[in-house]
């Protein structure tokens, strides 16, 4: 399955846990060499060396704060001195700003009265930090004439929050401003640039609290299938859009 990632090379963003992880390790064991990059050094270092006790392509952990430019150029960089190009760009790092600070609605109950600081981190990170990779690796993904940027948006997205204004807000620039833009941009130099756009997963306890109308999150692994295909030969045709893979929670009703 997937016998073309042999030997291709992808940058994977939030790679120390989570969904960057996950898509860090199917990659490598699909053949596919892969940087991962996180703020979480000694963490990244440990999973990056799990990965290589495997068979299956290289695994490089890079230390890299998405929100500093010159260290995303830096992870840029040792992509291509280590394996040439870049195939792939993987957006993952995020996450929603008041709970990843510390943020509680008892300390602040409503959204003018969360600190500036604190939705300046988190639209750095969510949006800033998609934005900045997409600069950095466009540069060499013109040189080869190919490669695919995947943004990660969300339902939320779409929803808007009334609270925590900043990661849909972020959100939604990917899903579409970014992501369209990109695809615009790319096609003369044979890049394409696709979002996926989760609803609940099992990340973290408490996601199933959401709703969907399959009555369930979704498993990580089902958004990281979808990711594997949209890079895939089969998936070559994707471009430029927002796909939602939400249990049908965008299809519900309002009322």
């Amino acid at each position: 399955m997937y016998q073309e990632f042999k030997g291709k090379v992808a940058i994977s963003t939030g790679a120390a846990s989570g969904m960057g992880l996950l898509f860090a390790e199917n990659f490598a064991a699909l053949g596919g060499n892969v940087i991962m990059c996180d703020v979480n050094e000694a963490v990244l270092m440990e999973k990056a060396a799990a990965i290589n006790e495997k068979d299956g392509g290289r695994a490089v952990g890079v230390l890299c704060d998405v929100r500093d430019y010159p260290q995303v150029c830096a992870a840029r960089d040792k992509a291509v001195e280590l394996f040439g190009r870049i195939d792939i760009m993987a957006n993952f790092a995020g996450g929603y700003g008041p709970r990843m600070r510390g943020i509680h609605h008892s300390e602040y109950p409503e959204f003018p009265d969360i600190p500036i600081e604190v939705l300046d981190w988190s639209l750095d990170l969510n949006l800033k930090g998609p934005f900045y990779f997409a600069h950095a690796v466009l540069k060499r993904m013109r040189e080869q004439n190919s490669g695919l940027i995947i943004n990660i948006g969300s339902i939320t997205g779409a929803e808007g929050d009334g609270y925590g204004m900043d990661y849909p807000t972020a959100k939604a620039g990917l899903m579409y401003g970014l992501t369209k833009s990109i695809a615009q941009y790319g096609s003369k130099y044979g890049i394409r640039c696709v979002c996926v756009s989760p609803g609940p997963v099992m990340t973290r306890p408490g996601m199933n609290t959401m709703k969907t109308l399959l009555g369930r999150a979704a498993e990580p692994q089902e958004i990281i299938d979808l990711i594997l295909f949209i890079a895939s030969d089969k998936g070559q045709f994707i471009n430029g859009e927002n796909i939602m893979i939400d249990g049908g929670r965008n299809a519900m009703s309002r009322g």
